[in-house]
């Protein structure tokens, strides 16, 4: 039997057994399921109603008496109902240049605020595992893209460098596009490489970004497939998706004549992006 991550094990712990919600600590009912249907047409007064309904298609009693816990307790979202309606889920995508007429879309989950912003400082910088199940739910509200499976599609984490993976001591960004690809049920793809002369994005201007990544990627296999999903933590200006995007939209080796049939379909998403307006 494979052994379980120590975060694996946390994430099971508070999918299974924790019945609280994992941001107000109050006990949550809500299913994941509702959570992603409702949260389009619930309003402010219906999004403080936490009870669900389950109607089992089979007509036996005793069949509905043993599936309907089952089925709450192997559904149920991380956050309670009132806590998932109080983020701001899926702003509006936003796009950035990547060549001469193409640009790159960029889907985040929510808003870099609070909660999610204090649950990405404290995973990142704090190896606060106890976070990593907020994060979790919020990977869930991004949008499944359409016509993309295991087969046409993989995604692409943000790599790190190596100096920075040995100096936090694991690489937070592959811990949640990993559970990004277990969602999706699309594979993951290492085929990019991050250089280890470029200095953190944080704190630095747009300006100051673009031009700290420039040549910050290396591509060390052409992919496997045309469409390709980019992922990182957080799209501040979406410099360094910019930038990943830029090398992934050339392959390796191309003549003049088959350039055009080569290009790859290119998406980015995020956990958070900007402020809530």
């Amino acid at each position: 039997m494979r052994r379980l991550a120590p975060y694996q094990t946390g994430l099971w712990l508070a999918e299974y057994l924790d019945i609280r919600c994992q941001l107000c600590r109050v006990y949550r009912s809500s299913p994941q399921s509702q959570l992603l249907q409702s949260q389009s047409t619930l309003n402010s007064n219906d999004a403080l109603n936490t009870n669900t309904v389950f109607r089992p298609s089979n007509n036996n009693p005793l069949s509905a008496k043993l599936i309907q816990p089952a089925y709450h307790l192997l559904n149920r979202g991380l956050l309670c109902a009132h806590c998932h309606h109080s983020i701001a889920w899926l702003p509006k995508p936003f796009e950035v240049d990547i060549s001469a007429g193409t640009s790159l879309s960029i889907q985040a989950a929510t808003y870099y605020d609070y909660p999610i912003r204090q649950a990405i400082r404290a995973f990142k910088h704090h190896e606060d595992i106890t976070k990593l199940p907020i994060l979790l739910h919020a990977i869930r509200q991004l949008p499944r893209p359409r016509g993309c499976h295991h087969d046409n599609s993989v995604i692409v984490a943000m790599p790190t460098t190596n100096q920075r993976l040995v100096k936090r001591g694991f690489d937070p960004v592959s811990i949640l596009s990993a559970q990004l690809s277990k969602h999706w049920r699309i594979p993951l793809w290492q085929g990019v490489m991050r250089v280890d002369d470029t200095i953190s994005q944080q704190g630095l201007t747009r300006a100051e970004r673009l031009s700290n990544l420039d040549n910050a990627f290396v591509l060390i296999e052409n992919p496997p497939v045309k469409r390709l999903l980019l992922f990182d933590d957080v799209a501040t200006t979406g410099a360094s998706l910019q930038a990943l995007g830029r090398v992934l939209s050339v392959p390796k080796a191309t003549t003049l004549d088959n350039q055009n049939h080569n290009k790859h379909s290119l998406s980015a998403y995020a956990l958070a992006h900007g402020s809530q307006p």
